[in-house]
C-alpha cells in the first residue's frame, strides 16, 4: 500500500522539532550539528532572531494579497537586489524550479520578439536546475529524465568544462547558455573563472544570452553575494532561491532590461510569488548577507574550516580523497561510499548531504561559529573512524 506521503524521497529516520542556529533538535532530544542547512537554504541558521522577528511582524499584519496589487516589500527587495547586482529587474517566485521555468520562457520570448528563430538552450552534463519539465530536459541525464518523456525540446547538453564542445554547440539557433557557477548536486564543482569569462565572450560573440543558476551557490555561500562575482563577469539572467529566503520559500529571476524585454503584462505570473511574508524574510536576509563585513567573516571562517578538512582528509586516506568547493560551499570527495559516510555522521549526530561523484556536501549556515566548525570536524573524524572499522570487519 502506498503511504499517505508520496514516496519520492528515501528519508533518514530522523524527525526534527526545533532548530537553534547551526543545531537541529530531534524528537528524542538529540542535538545534531547541521552541515546541510536544508541544502544551502538556512543561510542564517535556524530561528535567526532577525528572521523570526520579520516573519512575526508581517504575519500579524498581512499574509497574502496576490500580484493584482502592489506589494511594498517586493519593491524594497527588488531595489536591494538590483542595486547589489547587474540586474535591472526582478520577478519573485517560490522556488528555484519556478525560477528555471521563467528563465527558459524569458530567453525564448526575447528571441521571438526580435523575430529570430532561436530556441535552443545549451546546458552542461552534471547540471541540476530543478525537477520540472524544463529543468530535467536541461539536465538531460537518464537519472533525471527516464520515464518522463517526451521531454521538452530545445536543450543541448555538452560536456562540463569542454570549451571546444561548448563553442561548437553554440550556433545561430542558440537562445541561451545556462550554467551553475558552482555545480551543487553534481558534486561541488566550481567553474574556473576563465571558463565563466570564456562563456561570456562566446555569448557576446554569438548574441546568445547567458543564464547563471545561483540557486545553491548564491547569497553569500561562496564568500561573495553571488558566486559569479569572483570571475568579474555578469550574466543576462540569474536564478536565485534557497538562501535568499533563509528557510522561507522564496526564489527570484534577475535580468537585464534587454533580456527581460519580451516579458510584458500577461506573459507570466505567480499566485504566491512575492507574497508579503516572503518579502519580509527576504529583505531581512539581504540586510544581513549583503553586508561586506558579514561576507568577510564568512570568508575567514571558511578558510579555517577548509584547513581543518584538509587535515581530516590526510588523516583518513581510505575514506576521503580531497576537499573541493569554495568558501562555505564545500565537498569531500570520498573513497568510501559517500552514503556510508553520511550514515556514519548521523551516528555522530552530524548532518551532511550526499551529492554526485561520490561526494558529501558541507553547506553549513553562514553564521556557524569557530567552535562549531571545530566540533563538526571532530565529529567527521569520528564518523570516518566508524567507516574504517566497518570496512575492517566486513
Amino acid at each position: 500500500m502506498i503511504p499517505s506521503i508520496l514516496p519520492t524521497y528515501n528519508r533518514a529516520p530522523l524527525s526534527f522539532v526545533r532548530g537553534e542556529g547551526a543545531w537541529l533538535i530531534e524528537e528524542d532530544g538529540r542535538r545534531f550539528l547541521d552541515l546541510g542547512a536544508g541544502i544551502a537554504v538556512n543561510a542564517l541558521g535556524h530561528a535567526h532572531p532577525a528572521l523570526v522577528q520579520a516573519v512575526t511582524d508581517q504575519a500579524s499584519k498581512l499574509w497574502h494579497v496576490s500580484n493584482l496589487y502592489r506589494i511594498p516589500g517586493q519593491q524594497e527587495l527588488a531595489d536591494r537586489l538590483t542595486e547589489a547586482t547587474f540586474a535591472d529587474t526582478v520577478f519573485f517566485t517560490n522556488s528555484g524550479t519556478e525560477a528555471m521555468e521563467l528563465a527558459v520562457k524569458m530567453v525564448r520570448k526575447y528571441w521571438y520578439e526580435k523575430g529570430e528563430d532561436r530556441s535552443e538552450i545549451v546546458a552542461f552534463t552534471g547540471a541540476f536546475h530543478g525537477r520540472s519539465s524544463a529543468a530535467i530536459a536541461a539536465a538531460g541525464s537518464e537519472k533525471m529524465t527516464k520515464g518522463f518523456g517526451p521531454l521538452l525540446p530545445g536543450f543541448i547538453q555538452v560536456p562540463f568544462g569542454d570549451h571546444d564542445a561548448t563553442s561548437a554547440a553554440i550556433t545561430d539557433r542558440t537562445a541561451a547558455v545556462i550554467i551553475e557557477p558552482v555545480q551543487g548536486e553534481g558534486g561541488i564543482i566550481p567553474v574556473p573563472d576563465q571558463c565563466l569569462k570564456g562563456l561570456r565572450d562566446l555569448c557576446d560573440q554569438t548574441g546568445a544570452l547567458l543564464i547563471f543558476d545561483e540557486v545553491q551557490c548564491g547569497m553569500g555561500r561562496t564568500g561573495r553575494l553571488f558566486a559569479h562575482e569572483w570571475a568579474g563577469v555578469t550574466p543576462d539572467i540569474m536564478m536565485v532561491a534557497k538562501g535568499i529566503g533563509g528557510g522561507f520559500p522564496l526564489g527570484a529571476v534577475l535580468a537585464t532590461e534587454a533580456a527581460a524585454s519580451g516579458m510584458t503584462a500577461g506573459t507570466h505570473g505567480s499566485t504566491y510569488g512575492g507574497n508579503p511574508l516572503a518579502m519580509a524574510v527576504g529583505n531581512a536576509v539581504m540586510k544581513i548577507v549583503a553586508d561586506d563585513d558579514f561576507l568577510a567573516e564568512v570568508n575567514r571562517k571558511a578558510g579555517a574550516f577548509r584547513q581543518k578538512l584538509e587535515g581530516l582528509v590526510a588523516a583518513h586516506p581510505d575514506v576521503f580523497e580531497a576537499v573541493r568547493g569554495q568558501c562555505l560551499m564545500l565537498g569531500l570527495k570520498c573513497k568510501a561510499t559517500n552514503t556510508d559516510v553520511v550514515a556514519a555522521a548521523y551516528g555522530e549526530t552530524l548532518l551532511t548531504v550526499p551529492a554526485a561523484d561520490n561526494v558529501i556536501r558541507l553547506l553549513p549556515p553562514l553564521t556557524i561559529t569557530d567552535d562549531e566548525i571545530a566540533e563538526a570536524v571532530t565529529r567527521l573524524d569520528r564518523a570516518a573512524q566508524a567507516v574504517e572499522r566497518a570496512k575492517e570487519t566486513a
